[in-house]
């Protein structure tokens, strides 16, 4: 049997970090550095002579920029993962945001204020490789050898995932129960499907709605301010203090837990700086547990797409109290980790398509008797 490496194509405009990147991926046995690029233009002409399994991308780069490059490759048909290699600012991640806008996959950032090359070497090694292996999987069954017209354009596909798993059977919808609260857990891919939840809900939601996606600082307030643009639901980063609010969606703020606190009879949100929970933070299992012991079973938890398996634990507490557990689907889920662990553990209720998942937080908050309004939005 032919083992296979996962061949990555490295472009970035800087000599020194592709030396850094290409290092880093070094490091492991499974991955192999085939070609570099200085520019989005010249990684274009390298894609279609290489044929990598996946491309790490620079965002400001000369001649044609990052997005630029995305954009390109996927009119291109091309459908490989692309990771953009960022750097942790505002403008690095509104840029970062643009680019998965445009087609590209996920995102790392650029080492900052490290002691030492092999500081560096060893936080990209920890954000990169994960990764490119959630994302691209051995091909140790085929072998390259068997693989035809790989130096060809893909055609447009799915996201790439392992071989599927066996049927996964969904739990009976629990008895109709009042819902105070709808908490949401979402990592890789995280960003693309919230877009889709939010815009398409009818109207805002009539409960608050508490957030964690796996993103750093910066990235978080980005991201709320796009996704307030979206829909009918008001979108902010979280901060300390914040009263609940029907309608309003809660961004747990980068490298901080977001909980749930009383204070003198009033509930508010509590920004907290605890140990990372599966090795995140925000973590998803710490939301949706400060939740169930708040509200108990009066919760309806939502899991998107998103590599490990964050958010199971707190899933398990959800159906213990009685709530309501939705899960995307594998097919629209760019890495079907998070949802795919509460799946397979028999934690959800339904698990639906991206495009269905607002449509089913409304008819569950409907159910329920949290009736989602006529009309009028904010």
């Amino acid at each position: 049997m032919l083992v296979t490496r996962i061949r990555v194509l490295v472009v970035d405009d800087s000599v020194v970090v592709r030396r850094l990147v290409t290092d880093s991926l070094s490091r492991d046995p499974d991955i192999e550095v085939v070609g570099f690029a200085s520019n989005g233009k010249i990684a274009l002409s390298k894609v279609d002579q290489l044929g990598p399994d996946l491309v790490t991308m620079d965002i400001e780069m000369p001649e044609m920029n990052g997005i630029e490059a995305v954009r390109e490759l996927r009119r291109a048909r091309h459908s490989m993962p692309i990771i953009m290699f960022s750097t942790l600012t505002e403008r690095g991640a509104s840029a970062t945001l643009d680019a998965l806008v445009a087609g590209a996959t996920d995102y790392v950032t650029k080492p900052a204020n490290v002691g030492s090359v092999q500081e560096s070497l060893a936080q990209v090694a920890s954000q990169l490789i994960p990764k490119i292996k959630a994302l691209v999987p051995k091909r140790a069954e085929l072998g390259r050898a068997s693989v035809p017209n790989q130096h060809a354009p893909a055609a447009p596909s799915a996201p790439i995932r392992p071989a599927a798993r066996g049927p996964v059977t969904t739990r009976p919808m629990p008895p109709v129960h009042p819902v105070q609260a709808l908490i949401i857990g979402s990592s890789t891919g995280g960003p693309e499907a919230l877009s889709k939840v939010l815009s398409n809900l009818s109207v805002p939601p009539t409960v608050p709605v508490l957030l964690v996606q796996h993103m750093p600082p910066v990235f978080t307030r980005q991201l709320a301010a796009r996704l307030d643009r979206l829909g009918p639901a008001t979108v902010v980063e979280a901060a300390d203090g914040d009263v609940l609010r029907p309608g309003t969606v809660y961004v747990a703020p980068g490298d901080h837990h977001l909980e749930l606190r009383r204070s003198a009879g009033t509930l508010r949100i509590a920004i907290t700086d605890g140990p990372p929970v599966n090795f995140c933070r925000p973590s998803v299992d710490v939301l949706f547990r400060s939740a169930v012991k708040e509200f108990g079973g009066k919760v309806l938890a939502v899991v998107l797409t998103g590599m490990g398996a964050d958010g199971r634990t707190g899933c398990e507490d959800v159906v213990s109290a009685g709530g309501t557990v939705l899960v995307q689907d594998e097919p629209t889920s760019v890495v079907w980790g998070m949802p795919g662990a509460v799946a397979t553990a028999g934690l959800a209720h339904r698990i639906l398509p991206v495009g269905d998942v607002a449509p089913a937080i409304e008819s569950v908050l409907a159910r329920s008797g949290t009736a989602v309004p006529s009309g009028g939005a904010r």
